[in-house]
This record gives C-alpha cells, sequence and structure tokens, in this order.
C-alpha cells in the first residue's frame, strides 16, 4: 500500500523523499521517482514538514514515533495510514505533542487498487487545525476524506471498516460457494446479483477471482487477520464478543496454516466451497 501512495504523492509534487526498513525498497523507489532516499527515518524527520507512515502493527507506529520525535521540527505534522488500536493513536499523538508536533491516525480503505489510483477512503482523528493542513497530502492519496473526530477516531472509524468487510467476506464467498454447488454460471451471476440488493463493490471486484480460483492480492489475509484481532480486543475492553470476528479470525487461521498467507481475504472462497465438497462426500457415505 505505501508504495503507490508515496508514488501518488509524488505525482503531486508533494514527495521530497522517502525511507523503509527495507533499504533495498526505498533505494529502489527514489531511483524510480526521482526523490530523496534517507538512510535513517530521523534524518527525513528533519527534512520534511510532515512525516507519512504507513506501517503493520501498533508497535512499529510507537516506535517510529519515539524515533523521529527528536528529530521533527516544532509544528511538523505526522500522517499515520497504517491500521492500529485507537489506544495506539492516543498514545503517539500524546507523545510528539511533548515534542511540539502533531499526529493523525488517517487509516485507509480500498485495497492495492485504491492506492494506486489514488482514491482511497481515508478515516481521519486528530485536531481540526492539524486535518486542514494534511488535506493536500490525503487529497493526494484518496478519493474520500473525512475527519472524524479527536485523536483515535479515524483508527475506529477503521475498525469498523474492518468488521463490515469481514461480514461481507464471509456472505458473498458463502453465496458464491453456495451458488458454484447448485451448477449455476457465476460469471452471469455475479453481473446479476450486481445489479440488485445484494450488488456490492466486493461481489464486484472479487467474485470474478473465485470464479477463476484465483485470488491475487488486494488485502492479504494475514493483515486482514491481525485487523480483526484489533477489533476484537477493542470490544472485550467493552466486555463484549464479535462473533463475525471470531468465525472469520478461526477461518483466516485455516487458511494461513495451508499456506494462503499472500492470497487475497477473498480467497475464503476456498473454506466455503469445501463446506459443501465435504457435504457432498458425507452424502455419499465417504
Amino acid at each position: 500500500m505505501g508504495l503507490p501512495m508515496a508514488a501518488n504523492l509524488q505525482r503531486h509534487g508533494l514527495l521530497h523523499g522517502v525511507w523503509n526498513r527495507t533499504t533495498e525498497k526505498s533505494a529502489a523507489f527514489a531511483r524510480q521517482h526521482g526523490c530523496s532516499h534517507a538512510q535513517t527515518p530521523e534524518k527525513l524527520a528533519a527534512e520534511c514538514d510532515s512525516i507519512v507512515l504507513c506501517v503493520s502493527a501498533d508497535q512499529d507506529v510507537l516506535d517510529l514515533c519515539r524515533q523521529i520525535s527528536g528529530s521533527l521540527h516544532a509544528g511538523a505534522l505526522v500522517i499515520d495510514c497504517s491500521t492500529v488500536a485507537a489506544a495506539t493513536a492516543r498514545e503517539a499523538a500524546a507523545m510528539l505533542k511533548e515534542n511540539d508536533a502533531g499526529f493523525l491516525d488517517c487509516p485507509v480503505s480500498g485495497g492495492t487498487e485504491g492506492a494506486i489510483n489514488g482514491t482511497l477512503a481515508i478515516m481521519v482523528g486528530g485536531e481540526e487545525s492539524d486535518y486542514q493542513r494534511a488535506l493536500p497530502a490525503l487529497n493526494a492519496m484518496g478519493g474520500r476524506i473525512s475527519h472524524m473526530g479527536p485523536s483515535g477516531a479515524g483508527q475506529a472509524s477503521k475498525a469498523t471498516n474492518q468488521i463490515m468487510v469481514a461480514g461481507i467476506n464471509q456472505a458473498v464467498t458463502e453465496a458464491m460457494a453456495f451458488a458454484k454447488s447448485q451448477g449455476l454460471p457465476l460469471s452471469d451471476l455475479i453481473d446479476l446479483l450486481g445489479a440488485g440488493a445484494a450488488g456490492c463493490w466486493f461481489l464486484g471486484h472479487r467474485g470474478p477471482n473465485m470464479v477463476k480460483d484465483e485470488y491475487p492480492l488486494g488485502f492479504k489475509v494475514e493483515l486482514h487477520k491481525k485487523d480483526l484481532a484489533i477489533c476484537r480486543d477493542m470490544a472485550a475492553s467493552m466486555g463484549t464478543k464479535l462473533p463475525i470476528v471470531e468465525m472469520t479470525m478461526i477461518h483466516y487461521q485455516h487458511l494461513l496454516d495451508d499456506g494462503y498467507r499472500d492470497e487475497d481475504i477473498s480467497s475464503l472462497f476456498r473454506i466455503k466451497e469445501k463446506m459443501f465438497a465435504d457435504g457432498l462426500k458425507k452424502d455419499d457415505g465417504q
């Protein structure tokens, strides 16, 4: 996600330089896009008014914010597009505020396609003044940007999104497996249902992959499972369990165990299809 997002910043004339924990990746990007390649995040922070983060885990966000906090200019802004817990966003914001720097939690949704096309949905938490300053960068990466409230509100919005995505994935893959078991022409069915009440982005964009039994990366199984663990923990802090989240995490773990770590989450169809195949075997007495 971070690579095409950085490319869109560069296309809008907003990118000074890049850094990545894998030096070869950032060096190659810098050569291709004609920007600076920083050897350390501290050096990059010292040269920029704003820093955009896009990393995988809560501790990564906190570690990077701690690492660059002393190098940021007074009034600098950190725009974090990672998906982490709302509490992590609030902790990062408080940490940077001690160094007179702003922080926005700006998780994104829209998959690899949205990152490439600059059409991501971006949910923002933080101070209104920081949000206004960040809009040029956010508009370069996204098509729909909304300020959802104070620090943590962006991440709470993304957690809501990830719960919905889990439910949609469950419903669409299960329905498509059912349709296949009925011998229906799946491609025609996708077009037909897409025009009715069941029509949705996931059916239109991921249904064809199920027909072909190919699951090119849009959103990794492993990363969605990580995000759902955040949702589960946030709900648990309020004494609540989320059945769809719990079920989807179990199913994703089966996919991970079977070696589908880097496939798109629509590979859940594999489990649903097997469910019907196993049912037929039982009927045949096998």
